[in-house]
């Protein structure tokens, strides 16, 4: 062993590379914490720096960033997945010197959306939220951001905001798959000039579920113009409502060809066509992989599910906050959000 170590040395010992040894020596930011105990280890065997000097350069590492996600409440099965990833992942981001947690609030509120967002932000670093089209969420927006706190937009995004980045699917792309795959499945239906088909949104205060509609209607006004789409249902994401939303839609159009859910509480469409007798002759889409819409998908009920990883939206949520925090571009490293097609045959 040399008697006047170098930092070649450390990085050798250490596993990474010199640049990345002098921003430890040297207090510099954008070193994930295990990266900065092994360097000091390394150091220390080395007999680069005194024990009492490395302990002193580890307490001096910063804190870790403090990030809160808010999640509406209710029975989205699919929100309440992503609560839970938060919950329990927590290792996943360890290394980005992040701790990560998750607030419930009221679903479809904007006003309520707008305060939480303002509460927390006096004290946490950055927050992810499923934003609601509204003056008041937008203003909310402005005001964290002058204070230095950035957001990120996940699922649902935010028009002409001061968001620092949106983490989710092409909501538009997604509804135009939705029509895509409802069409080819009913065959030659969709040529025919008494065929109809319908939506159940969760609400249109979403810009996400908004957008899903539009790309849905565009398909079918491009490829399959003699389908009549026969109107919209809000379901608020609930299973009940849905179910008496798809009831009334059955009563009134007893030919109706398909149903696309738009957002949460696909079980309670599931009853109604089951109710009906129709669970294998109504074309059903929906979204969001769950254990309830895993079960439409097996017994028949669902015919596709378009997903996205729930884990993979919050690490990306992540990876833009230690981004923002090291001076890198929002973006960078992150990729974009891809959406899956389940179906029965391809369940994972």
């Amino acid at each position: 062993m040399s008697k006047h170590p170098r930092i070649p040395d450390i990085a050798q010992l250490s596993g990474v590379s010199t640049a990345t040894v002098d921003r430890v020596l040297n207090q510099r930011a954008g070193v994930r914490s295990a990266t900065v105990q092994r360097v000091m280890q390394a150091a220390i065997s080395l007999g680069y720096l005194p024990q009492a000097e490395a302990q002193a350069t580890l307490q001096a590492q910063p804190q870790p960033l403090r990030l809160m996600v808010l999640i509406p409440e209710g029975s989205n099965r699919f929100l309440q997945m992503l609560g839970d990833v938060i919950g329990y992942a927590q290792e996943h981001w360890a290394p980005f010197n992040v701790r990560c947690q998750a607030a419930y609030i009221e679903s479809f509120n904007p006003d309520a959306l707008a305060k939480a967002l303002l509460h927390h932000g006096k004290r946490c670093d950055g927050i992810a939220f499923m934003a609601l089209e509204h003056p008041v969420v937008r203003e909310a927006v402005a005001q964290l951001a002058e204070q230095g706190v950035p957001t990120v937009t996940l699922i649902s995004d935010l028009s002409s905001s001061r968001r620092a980045a949106y983490v989710g699917l092409d909501n538009r792309a997604a509804g135009r798959t939705a029509g895509y795959l409802i069409a080819r499945f009913m065959g030659p239906l969709a040529h025919g000039r008494n065929a109809r088909v319908a939506m159940i949104v969760g609400s249109l205060r979403y810009r996400a579920h908004e957008e899903r509609e539009a790309g849905f209607l565009h398909l079918f006004e491009e490829q399959f113009p003699l389908v009549q789409v026969v109107g919209v249902r809000e379901g608020q994401d609930d299973a009940e409502r849905n179910y008496q939303q798809a009831r009334s839609l059955l009563e009134q159009h007893p030919d109706l060809a398909g149903i696309y859910n738009i957002g949460g509480g696909a079980e309670g469409i599931g009853r109604a066509l089951k109710e009906a007798g129709l669970e294998h002759k109504v074309v059903f889409i929906g979204h969001g992989l769950t254990p309830d819409t895993r079960a439409l998908l097996i017994d028949g009920t669902m015919d596709a599910v378009i997903t996205q990883n729930p884990l993979g939206a919050v690490m990306n949520c992540v990876r833009i906050f230690a981004n923002l925090r090291d001076g890198r571009d929002a973006t960078s490293g992150v990729e974009a959000t891809r959406s899956q097609v389940i179906f029965r045959e391809n369940l994972p």
